[in-house]
């Protein structure tokens, strides 16, 4: 880069390690299978990193006593303008919202690249390490956390004018406090109605258990789980 004062080697070394950095992020993601994989995460790494080198060493040629550079804009820019990315994988899918998470890796890739570039790799490689920790060693917790507080929602056939709110509660116990929604419509079968029974906050262990009540009552003629 000519009249650059940031020798050309570590010009492309600096890339290199965002590119790098970037890459290990996006292979978690990749291997999660998420909108933004590998080559996303070392393309925003990459192109944050030549962003704020062309933004602290491209204009040196300028610069004189009436003329003064700030980067640090340059650096701004980009952590705000790296939102509209991020929202291209954000969706909303059966009223739950998915890719927060690898929005939020994006923004945190186009800091590492930003770090990389402005030549402070500690930084970028500590960030680099702290992330992955955060996407890939806490996931088990979060999903067994996500697991235990679940929706469940159920389709019963039942008899035909039988369905009983209190025999349901007195069935399903503490849990009926988490009964969010509860349809009883009349089935094609004519001696049968189809009931739709939504619970939160449900375990797999609960699953089973509110299941196995539910079959015992007298009413009810199958009991069958709604997969999302």
């Amino acid at each position: 880069m000519q009249g650059s004062a940031l020798p050309q080697w570590e010009l492309v070394g600096r890339l290199l390690l965002a590119a790098a950095l970037g890459s290990i992020i996006g292979f978690e993601r990749e291997r999660s299978v998420r909108a933004a994989g590998l080559r996303t995460h070392m393309l925003v790494s990459v192109g944050s990193c030549l962003i704020i080198i062309v933004s602290a060493y491209g204009f040196n040629t300028v610069l004189g006593r009436y003329v003064v550079l700030d980067p640090s804009r340059v650096a701004a820019q980009v952590v705000s303008g790296i939102g509209f990315l991020g929202a291209g994988s954000i969706i909303l899918r059966n009223e739950a919202v998915k890719g927060l998470t690898t929005a939020a890796s994006i923004w945190a890739v186009a800091a590492i690249g930003l770090a990389a570039g402005a030549g402070l790799y500690i930084a970028a490689v500590a960030s680099t390490v702290i992330i992955l920790a955060i996407l890939a060693g806490l996931k088990p917790l979060e999903d067994r956390f996500a697991a235990s507080h679940a929706s469940l929602e159920l389709r019963l056939k039942a008899r035909r004018g039988e369905t009983s709110l209190a025999a349901l509660e007195g069935a399903l116990g503490a849990r009926a406090a988490r009964v969010r929604r509860l349809i009883v419509q009349k089935s094609e079968d004519e001696d049968l109605d189809d009931v739709t029974l939504s619970l939160t906050r449900v375990s797999p262990r609960d699953t089973a258990d509110v299941v196995g009540a539910l079959e015992r009552l007298a009413f009810i003629v199958e009991v069958s789980e709604r997969k999302p």
